[in-house]
């Protein structure tokens, strides 16, 4: 789901390093230094798994992980989604670092939102536990791709093919992605709760 240099008008960009900026503060702000090596270990995550990308023009598909950080960080999956992309741009070329502020407020946003809406439904039961995970896990890839959508329709109307083929191309990568957040929270939940930022006052 990155968006390649070169692609984005000087607005958007603009625009997405000022979005991006205040999501980074507001997660250091936040972040409890308690949990330096949970932030990452799911940064490091959601570098690799970024790594196994198929191209769609201007951006790319990918196992993206972001719904899980939104879990399992709450604010602090913006300087974690922020380090991980400017370490691909820098050691891959994925990306860029032009383009680092958009792609990192159109992926860290998202699941951020999900983390506070779904909130109360984590601290319930397994079953509803599992459930609000899977919605963040479905929810933050497709509101991603979406961003990222409206992200290119906005640089010109040249890249709206682009666009739409981004959003169905990441109709089963949501699906995959809910599975795996609810998977994972589900047993983190059991063996490290304290892993979780729903569990945790640090991220209210």
């Amino acid at each position: 789901m990155h968006i390649s240099e070169g692609v984005l008008s000087p607005v958007v960009l603009g625009a997405g390093a000022a979005l991006a900026a205040l999501g980074v503060t507001a997660g250091l702000k936040r972040l409890d230094h308690d949990r330096l090596m949970t932030v990452a270990i799911l940064s490091s995550a959601f570098f690799v798994a970024s790594l196994i990308h198929v191209p769609i023009g201007p951006a790319s598909a990918h196992l993206v992980l972001n719904g899980l950080l939104g879990v399992m960080l709450g604010w602090a999956a913006f300087p974690a989604i922020f380090v991980a992309l400017a370490l691909q741009a820098l050691l891959f070329q994925f990306g860029g670092l032009t383009v680092l502020g958009v792609n990192t407020f159109n992926m860290a946003l998202p699941p951020v939102l999900c983390y506070y809406v779904f909130r109360p439904m984590l601290h319930g039961p397994s079953r509803l536990r599992g459930g609000a995970a899977f919605a963040c896990g479905f929810l933050s890839v497709g509101a991603s791709a979406l961003l990222t959508a409206v992200s290119l329709g906005l640089s010109g109307e040249a890249f709206i093919p682009a666009a739409r083929a981004l959003m169905l191309a990441h109709i089963p990568v949501m699906i995959v992605e809910g599975v795996v957040t609810a998977l994972v929270v589900s047993f983190i939940a059991r063996v490290r709760p304290e892993m979780l930022a729903f569990t945790s006052t640090a991220h209210g």
